[in-house]
């Protein structure tokens, strides 16, 4: 798994490469939140699971995204790890954080992802997962 940025106008777009569709989603979660802070700084000390149903790859991407954006802000917690499970349209979902800390150097806020630029997609035998974020 692995994951990058790219700019598009004003805004940044996060790419996440996998050799499953789940490492791809689990990749752009992790760019997402690189944004915002740097994983290495995040501890796991708090846990979050939800699931969904989306039949849509790219839809559920967003889907994705925005619900751990949510889970994050309701919790005041920062994401540094993400896990994935997808079975016949129903996405199992975790990650695991932190409360902020004064400790973590904190970068630029995503606020969502978006429809923008919106692909999932099999490049060269290996999954990407790709879209838009708003700062």
């Amino acid at each position: 798994m692995s994951f990058d940025y790219f700019e598009h106008d004003a805004d940044i777009g996060v790419i996440g490469r996998g050799a499953t569709l789940e490492e791809a989603f689990e990749g752009a979660a992790g760019a997402m939140f690189a944004i915002m802070v740097e994983s290495a700084q995040v501890p796991h000390l708090v846990q979050v699971a939800f699931s969904f149903a989306e039949d849509d790859l790219e839809l559920a991407l967003v889907t994705w995204l925005n619900r751990l954006l949510s889970e994050a802000r309701q919790r005041r917690l920062v994401w540094g790890q993400f896990k994935i499970k997808h079975v016949d349209g129903q996405w199992q979902g975790a990650a695991w954080g932190a409360p902020w800390d004064a400790n973590m150097e904190r970068g630029t806020e995503v606020k969502g992802a978006t429809l923008t630029m919106l692909r999932v997609e099999q490049v060269d035998g290996t999954w990407e997962a790709r879209c838009v974020v708003d700062v």
